[in-house]
């Protein structure tokens, strides 16, 4: 049968979702942008910008499983809705906490220690957010569906990451980061109008009331057993955890290339728009075959670009390697999330996409969390690049040590659904 791209986009529903998840991505990713602009400008300390990432990391990985128990206990609209005002509670906390007359009269410390509060409490937030979202994706479209729509989803989630940080950068030139947040406020309002459109949807977990331990072990016990999961969340953690070098872009916009808040922009932009290419692309021509050997030669690239990206100091040079990273990181997400999608029942959704985000999602943080302190300790410079070499290794020893994993191929599995 013939591959068709467009398949998932056909539901009505799913385009709403789309939107929804675009707008929130779109929103998430200004507001990191413009909370990292802020903080370095108050604290001139690349150290500030780890503690950004591990004010957030804390409670997401904290509240992971117990989130994942809640949303495959729960209805997924109803708490996508309140995740959704959750952050813009956030946002409205940020857009008063950077008010000029408010920032001014106040000591530097207490702006600094009031936006990493507001970051620890956005980490709440996304412990829900992430599992909620991935669960209701799968009630939108029929399983045979599925590689498709985690296609779309992952495109779009890249669209977001591509226009949130060239946006924050354009309007932190612009407006400043006071009014940044209110745009980022009204961001999570569209998202929350939209989601109105998409009507309840049935809670597929036969097991309503189960105590939360049980349910808890049980998510564990399944990713353990699930080596193909287990594989693929393991190595793209590694990965993520010491490639953060995307956590250090302040520092080379403001001081190594010294290009200003618009330069930052593009710099952070560079990636999500090679992913975005790529993910477009896999819609036309899926990656499902030799999976596993592909997910290896796409992190061993993305390593190569992080330490091509370290050592540049031409601005356009270091825009390239971050847009290659992008490339071969698109890849690496296709292939994961359509792991995650085939391989995980409904009624274990939350708990798997907890896991994920515990793996994976939080990685990100623990990356910038590594790189401010490697920065701090060894210089930028030689912080990305032994960021990049890690990541090098990583894949040799996932390779030479997981003969399976190198023949990983999911053709099978999605012949089976449809």
């Amino acid at each position: 049968m013939k591959n068709d791209p467009y398949a998932a986009l056909r539901y009505k529903e799913f385009t709403i979702f789309l939107i929804v998840r675009f707008a929130m991505v779109l929103a998430w990713t200004m507001q990191f942008i413009v909370i990292e602009w802020e903080v370095y400008s108050l604290t001139k300390d690349p150290l500030s910008l780890g503690i950004i990432g591990l004010m957030e990391v804390i409670p997401a990985v904290s509240l992971a499983l117990f989130a994942g128990h809640v949303v495959d206990q729960k209805e997924k609209k109803g708490l996508l809705v309140k995740c959704i005002l959750g952050f813009s509670a956030i946002s409205l906390g940020l857009f008063a906490l950077t008010l000029p007359d408010i920032s001014s009269s106040l000591p530097k410390n207490t702006v600094l220690y009031g936006i990493y509060f507001l970051v620890f409490l956005g980490g709440i937030v996304r412990a829900f957010l992430g599992p909620t979202i991935f669960s209701l994706l799968a009630l939108i479209v029929p399983k045979k569906l599925y590689p498709n729509a985690a296609t779309w989803s992952s495109s779009t989630w890249q669209i977001g990451a591509v226009l949130g940080p060239a946006m924050a950068g354009f309007f932190i030139n612009w407006i400043d980061t006071h009014w940044s947040m209110f745009l980022i406020f009204s961001c999570s309002i569209i998202a929350l109008f939209s989601l109105s459109f998409i009507p309840k949807k049935p809670i597929m977990n036969p097991k309503i009331g189960e105590p939360i331990m049980k349910s808890l072990l049980e998510g564990i016990k399944f990713v353990k057993n699930s080596k193909v999961i287990l594989g693929a969340l393991t190595l793209d953690m590694i990965a993520v955890l010491f490639g953060g070098a995307v956590a250090l872009l302040p520092v080379y916009a403001q001081d190594i290339l010294e290009v200003g808040p618009q330069g930052f922009g593009i710099l952070r932009a560079a990636p999500a728009v090679g992913a975005f290419i790529i993910m477009f692309t896999t819609a036309y021509f899926p990656i499902s075959k030799k999976a596993g050997m592909k997910l290896l030669v796409t992190i061993f690239g993305f390593g190569l670009c992080i330490i091509a990206f370290g050592v540049s100091t031409i601005f356009w040079v270091s825009v390239v390697a971050l847009f290659l990273s992008g490339v071969t990181d698109g890849i690496s997400m296709v292939i994961r999330q359509t792991i995650l999608q085939l391989k995980t029942p409904d009624h274990m959704r939350g708990r798997v996409a907890s896991v994920n985000s515990m793996f994976v999602g939080s990685s990100n943080e623990l990356g910038a969390f590594e790189s401010g302190i490697t920065a701090k300790y060894m210089g930028t410079v030689m912080a990305v690049v032994f960021g990049g070499g890690m990541t090098l290794i990583t894949v040799v020893l996932t390779g030479v040590f997981s003969p399976e994993f190198r023949k990983l191929d999911l053709t099978k599995d999605i012949n089976e659904e449809k």
